[in-house]
């Protein structure tokens, strides 16, 4: 297996706990704003120990980068985390899996509007079929069968951010190191969670023990340590093959979340997941370029 792929599975791994140690984190006493400035607060502390460390050299952003990295922070990291966060609230930790995995689907939207790529009949056949399991999920996260949920369409808002900041943030690589860029945009995206700073010595002291160990993990695995090695991933790899492992990230947050917590999500949703991830594989092998060249998808 080569390094690509061990780095993105690696990624696979802890990106799908987090979603469980979210709903650990929430259960346990703290508030989607303040888990999210804390754990963010760890990963910005972990990347400025590294940057400072001695031997490391690590490069500042050149100015003409400096919007581009503040947006991309705010959109991947800020607007992700925080549709994520409030999302769980109400959405167990699997069916939140399941709605974030559908992302491809955003990104393939993504690359037809931005990208010179087009869909030809099937490949939005391909999209209507992940809708469907989007709608699914949607529907099957509420307990109702005819309403759906705010915490389903915050963590639709997470997806389609997330496709944003993996799609953009191609072009940095070709000027920064893999671990500069994941830095840069955490930092940046770290910004705006600060307003959530009143109350949070309050929130970490009445907070139970599980509830503040999860935040420490997701601040040094998912947050730091996944976003590295993901972005060493694609830094290595075509993207259209090296995200595909992402399609196995629900399945583990289902199962992490049903070990850890006793929850599953319903069998609509699960329904709907698989329709989704359906249509995420047929997307992702009809897209083409106008030049008849593959293109590279990233979740």
């Amino acid at each position: 297996m080569s390094r690509a792929y061990i780095m993105a599975f690696i990624t696979v791994i802890v990106w799908g706990t987090a979603f469980t140690a979210i709903r650990a984190s929430l259960h346990g006493g703290y508030s989607p704003g303040h888990l999210m400035l804390l754990r963010h607060v760890i990963a910005s502390a972990a990347f400025i120990l590294y940057a400072m460390w001695p031997g490391v050299k690590f490069k500042l952003p050149k100015r003409q980068d400096l919007l581009k990295i503040l947006i991309l922070g705010w959109i991947g990291i800020s607007v992700y985390h925080l549709g994520v966060g409030y999302g769980e609230v109400t959405i167990s930790a699997g069916t939140a899996g399941l709605l974030i995995g559908s992302s491809p689907i955003f990104t393939a939207i993504i690359a037809v509007i931005f990208s010179k790529e087009r869909l030809d009949r099937n490949g939005w056949v391909g999209l209507f079929i992940g809708f469907v399991g989007i709608a699914l999920i949607t529907v099957g996260s509420s307990g109702s069968s005819f309403e759906i949920s705010t915490g389903a369409l915050l963590l639709i808002m997470a997806a389609i951010a997330t496709s944003i900041y993996f799609v953009f943030q191609k072009p940095l690589f070709k000027r920064y190191s893999p671990i500069e860029v994941t830095a840069y945009v955490t930092w940046a995206g770290t910004l705006p969670f600060f307003f959530y700073m009143p109350g949070i010595i309050d929130t970490i002291q009445q907070a139970t023990l599980e509830a503040n160990l999860s935040v420490i993990f997701l601040g040094i695995f998912p947050s730091a340590i996944g976003y590295v090695t993901w972005t060493i991933a694609l830094s290595l790899g075509k993207a259209s093959s090296i995200s595909s492992i992402l399609y196995i990230e629900p399945i583990i947050a289902i199962i992490v979340s049903w070990l850890w917590l006793q929850e599953v999500p319903s069998s609509l949703a699960l329904l709907g997941g698989m329709i989704s991830i359906l249509g995420v594989l047929v997307v992702n092998g009809l897209i083409k370029r106008k030049k008849k060249k593959p293109v590279s998808i990233v979740t």
